[in-house]
This record gives C-alpha cells, sequence and structure tokens, in this order.
C-alpha cells in the first residue's frame, strides 16, 4: 500500500482485518481518508502517519489498538470519534483516553556503580494508569491526602496489587510547577540509592502529570521533631542524619550527573517503617554538566536553609547543600527551627548553637533528649559538642570553607559509632 502515492481514499471498514497496522502506509503521500473501523488490527498506531500532510480524516474505532496516539502533523485536529472502543490507548484527554506512562530508565552505568556501593536493587518500571490511580485514592480524595506544597499535593494510594503508594500530582495550571515535575523526572530516573525515595513510575499528558512514588509509613522528619506524640533519642536521630549525608553524598560524588537538591529540610525527609531516611522533593534540583562546580538560579528555596551565596546571587553549587544540612543538623538537636520566633535582632540558629558551644550546650538541646526513656544525655554531651562543631563547620559563610558531603559521612559515622559504644558501656 505505501506505494499507493495518488491514492486519495482507503476504507477497509468491517472487514475482520487482523494484525498491525503497517509502518509503509506513510508512503500514501496523497491520502486523505483511512477508515480501519470495526477490525481486529492491535499494536501501536505508527508515528510516521504524522508525515501523511494531506489526511483529513482517519477512523481507528472498534479495534484493539494500545499505546500513545500520534500527536503530531494532522492528528493535532483529530477528535475522540476517530479512536473510540480502543480500550490500551493513551494520549491527550480530549480523545477520551487514559493519560500515557511516562517510563523512567534506568541508567546501566549507575546501576553498576548501585551493585558496586551496596545499594537498593532495580527493579523494572512499574505501569500504573490514571484509572487506577483515581481508584486507588478514591477519586483523589482529601481523606488520603499526604501533604501539599506549592508544586501540588501528595495522595496514598492503594494499587490493584494492593501495593501502597505515594502519588505526587502536580498543579497543572503552573508553569513552575509543570518544570518541577521535568525536572524531577530527569533527576531522579537515574539515581538508585537506600536513602533517596524510589519513584515506581510517572503519568501525565498534557492536563494530569504525577509521580508514582514508594510510600514511606512513618512520614516526615518534621512531623517526629515537632510533634507531641513522637519523641526521637539520640541514636536515631544521628542515625537519620547519617542517611541524610549518605544520600547527599551520592547526589553530589556518585552519579554520572551531578545533582544539587537546593532545598535540604526536615520536611523533605521521610522515613520508611524501619526509620530508615529517604531524601524527597527534586523540584528545584540542578543538575550540574561535566566539570561544572556551580550554576545560578531564580528559584527560591525554603528561607532559613538558604546559603548565603544562594539568597543573596542564585549561585548554586554542592555548598550550598552542605550548608543547608548543617542548618538542619542544628535543628535535628536543638528542635529549633532556623525561623524560631526566638531568633530576631541579629540572632540565628547558628549564632546560638556557636555561642553554646563548648560549655552550654545543655541549654541548646532539645529537652525531649532529656526526657525518661532516652538515653542519659550527660553520658554523651561530648559526642553532641562534636555533632554541633560538625553543623558549624558546613555553615561557614565562605562556600570554599565549608566540608565536603564525603567528610561529613566519615566524621558523623564516627560520632555515631562511639555514641553506640558510649551508651552500650552506661548500660
Amino acid at each position: 500500500m505505501g506505494g499507493l502515492q495518488t491514492l486519495q481514499y482507503l476504507s477497509l471498514a468491517h472487514n475482520k482485518l487482523q494484525g498491525h497496522i503497517p509502518e509503509s502506509l506513510s508512503g500514501m503521500i496523497s491520502i486523505e481518508l483511512i477508515d480501519f473501523s470495526h477490525n481486529h488490527l492491535f499494536g501501536v498506531i505508527p508515528k510516521s502517519l504524522e508525515s501523511l500532510h494531506y489526511l483529513k480524516s482517519i477512523n481507528l474505532s472498534y479495534n484493539l489498538l494500545e499505546g500513545e496516539i500520534p500527536n503530531g502533523g494532522p492528528f493535532q485536529n483529530f477528535t475522540a470519534q476517530s479512536f473510540m472502543m480502543n480500550k490500551d490507548l493513551c494520549g491527550k484527554s480530549q480523545l477520551q483516553v487514559q493519560p500515557c506512562i511516562v517510563f523512567l530508565k534506568h541508567n546501566r552505568d549507575d546501576a553498576n556503580y548501585a551493585t558496586k556501593r551496596g545499594l537498593t536493587n532495580l527493579d523494572a518500571p512499574t505501569r500504573i494508569s490514571y484509572y487506577e490511580l483515581l481508584q486507588g485514592t478514591n477519586g483523589f480524595d482529601a481523606s488520603n491526602l499526604l501533604g501539599s506544597g506549592s508544586f501540588g499535593s501528595v495522595y496514598k494510594a492503594i494499587l490493584p496489587n494492593k501495593k501502597i503508594v505515594a502519588v505526587k500530582v502536580f498543579n497543572a495550571d503552573m508553569e513552575e510547577a509543570l518544570r518541577s515535575f521535568d525536572i524531577e523526572c530527569t533527576a531522579m530516573c537515574n539515581l538508585h540509592h537506600r536513602n533517596l525515595i524510589r519513584i515506581i513510575s510517572s503519568c501525565s499528558n498534557d492536563d494530569f502529570k504525577s509521580l508514582i512514588m514508594e510510600f514511606m509509613s512513618n512520614g516526615s522528619l518534621d512531623r517526629w521533631l515537632y510533634s507531641h506524640n513522637y519523641c526521637l533519642d539520640i541514636l536515631q536521630r544521628l542515625n537519620i542524619m547519617v542517611d541524610v549525608a549518605s544520600a547527599l553524598e551520592y547526589l553530589h560524588h556518585g552519579t554520572s550527573i551531578p545533582i544539587v537538591h537546593c532545598d535540604i529540610k526536615p520536611s523533605n525527609v521521610l522515613l520508611d517503617e524501619d526509620m530508615v531516611a529517604h531524601l524527597s522533593d527534586f523540584g528545584i534540583a540542578k543538575l550540574l554538566g561535566e566539570g561544572q562546580l556551580e550554576t545560578y538560579t531564580k528559584t527560591l528555596a525554603t528561607v532559613g536553609y538558604v546559603a548565603p551565596e544562594y539568597g543573596s546571587k542564585g549561585v548554586v553549587s554542592f555548598k550550598g547543600d552542605v550548608y543547608s544540612y548543617g542548618i538542619m543538623l542544628m535543628e535535628m538537636f536543638t528542635r529549633k527551627k532556623p525561623t524560631d520566633k526566638m531568633f530576631v535582632e541579629g540572632l540565628s540558629l547558628k549564632d546560638w548553637v556557636s555561642k553554646s558551644i563548648p560549655h552550654s550546650i545543655i541549654n541548646i538541646l532539645d529537652v525531649n533528649l532529656l526526657c525518661k526513656g532516652n538515653p542519659n544525655i550527660s553520658n554523651i554531651l561530648q559526642h553532641i559538642s562534636s555533632i554541633f562543631e560538625l553543623a558549624l563547620s558546613c555553615c561557614t559563610e565562605s562556600p570554599e570553607a565549608r566540608v565536603m558531603m564525603t567528610d561529613v559521612v566519615v566524621s558523623l559515622k564516627n560520632i555515631s559509632l562511639y555514641s553506640h559504644k558510649t551508651l552500650e558501656m552506661r548500660h
């Protein structure tokens, strides 16, 4: 058929045809009408048909077709009537089909790296449809809402296989939110580390953008720090901060494309059922090119955690993440946000900690660390002092003077080891 270059009308409806639509139909350069309706055709609609510039009408309804409906060339003008009753087609919502799933590709080099480093096993992407998400969240009902932000909302969903996942739905009306979706897809598709949130799949079309992520049953670190119902002990806090440092070390130094997270804070750290921390929310992350040490941005990060050079000049680098991590490390053991109302008239969380070590540490510690049921802090004050000193070394004004995340991981693991030994001797 591809050789019929002057044919204008082709109707093969109601002929019980089976098989795929031939790619060679793109050779019918004069065709204006194609009717393949009411047959048994299966497979995808060839994207090559987008080159048929004179095609005014196509009817592929009542077949067994699947995959994405082409959206270029004449397909921009076709309506839902052209594709009805093909249950496995996907595409734009106005065509009355399900959204297409954007599969996240795994990078073989990063997979090998992950294996060598003892990181998480990589699973093949899971196909999850919009209708499964709709059903699993009970129509994105508020009862399944896990949290909301400026770019969208996160819902708990139960898939048909009974697996519980988190669904991050982006605000399709906001350009910044759509850009955030693209960034997260780009940033996360090649990342595989036990301390990073794992993206299972994504589902999107022009009107709906979502990421399907593993569900973290213990919620955010922010919830654990500031709720009256929870109390993290000293060792739990150390373990969590080692997890976060390990995630950042991987982002900065362990991937083929180095990544700056740009928004390190407790609400972006999620805890699984074993209280293992997973860094999440890469919506404003920046990917650095080969040999690139910094870049620039106009995107604002969270006040209180932003490095001076980021806030004043929009300079983004690994050292900015290190600064934010240092602020969070202080927050972890003082239970004071950097935006706490006590920090006024030139006093900051960093200044408050700096003035209190090494002799007044007891006065800045989270009182929950002194409560009954937690390890006796008085026995490990020297380790607490080391933690604050490490945090301050992350937060020096000059980016060049800040430590690297590789050094932070080593230091914090040593502190954690000595703290464990001290507590074991005590008991």
